[in-house]
């Protein structure tokens, strides 16, 4: 495993509440990353109910890096995550305000490097980078992940945004040599199209489905009391299932990008 982006067209479709879900789920130890733009800690203020706030951020780096201390700033930037399994989930949080994104603009591709060496730890990292084309975003993240999630709704008007980004996704893939690190993460299939339908329109290919469970959702993405049966409920089972789909379409892609350059050795 290694490095996991996930991000949206429009809207809001459920990034963050879908990239905390699968870290809390994930196997292994997990660096959750708040990269969107936007600004604030979505998962402090929303999952740990404002209880607390972080005493450092994503801004934190840029004055670390100067001095070569990049490496080590992440670690010191980043909390656990209290109801994780053992603490294996940590969370890098995010800009504090969507201004100071821009400062991250000449990070971004050292730190997709610096997450990716986390791998020789043990430790994977899985990226909230919010909503494609604000300024700031993270799009270094995006084409250097092992695979990047374009989260979306399956409804005409979600579509339709996910639409206008494809070809362009598709296109900066094809570019740095990863088309298959590309795939979509769906939140409610069959409201009303099925995956099938989906990866139609858009030409890519569906990774993963997550259930439509606004009240188990908003657990993640609200701080909201958990409901009865929540352990069991739809979306945490689609975590599950989703969580595994991610990590076989990780291998097989880097199978891919293993035998590709093994035949352009021959």
């Amino acid at each position: 495993m290694a490095l996991i982006v996930m991000f949206s067209a429009s809207g809001s479709p459920g990034v963050t509440a879908s990239a905390l879900g699968v870290a809390l789920t994930w196997p292994r130890p997990v660096l959750l990353v708040e990269g969107d733009p936007t600004g604030g800690s979505a998962v402090f203020a929303g999952y740990l109910r404002a209880e607390s706030a972080p005493a450092s951020s994503l801004i934190d780096l840029a004055l670390a890096e100067r001095h070569g201390e990049l490496g080590e700033a992440i670690a010191e930037a980043t909390v656990r995550m209290p109801g994780s399994p053992e603490a294996t989930v940590a969370l890098l949080p995010g800009t504090r305000s969507h201004g100071q994104a821009r400062s991250l603009l000449p990070l971004w591709e050292k730190l997709a490097a610096e997450f990716k060496a986390l791998e020789a730890t043990g430790q994977d990292v899985i990226v909230d980078a919010g909503r494609l084309g604000l300024s700031g975003s993270p799009d270094p993240l995006i084409y250097a992940a092992d695979l990047a999630l374009l989260v979306t709704r399956t409804d005409l008007v979600s579509l339709s945004a996910a639409r206008s980004w494809a070809e362009t996704l598709r296109t900066g893939f094809e570019r740095v040599g990863g088309r298959s690190s590309l795939g979509l993460l769906l939140v409610g299939e069959g409201q009303p199209y099925s995956a099938r339908d989906v990866q139609k329109v858009l030409q890519i290919p569906v990774t993963a489905s997550l259930a439509w469970d606004p009240a188990a959702a908003d657990v993640f993405a609200k701080g909201a009391k958990a409901p009865r049966r929540f352990d069991s409920s739809r979306l945490v089972r689609s975590l599950a299932a989703g969580q595994t789909a991610i990590q076989t379409a990780v291998a097989a892609n880097r199978d891919q990008l293993a035998t590709q350059m093994v035949g352009g050795l021959t």
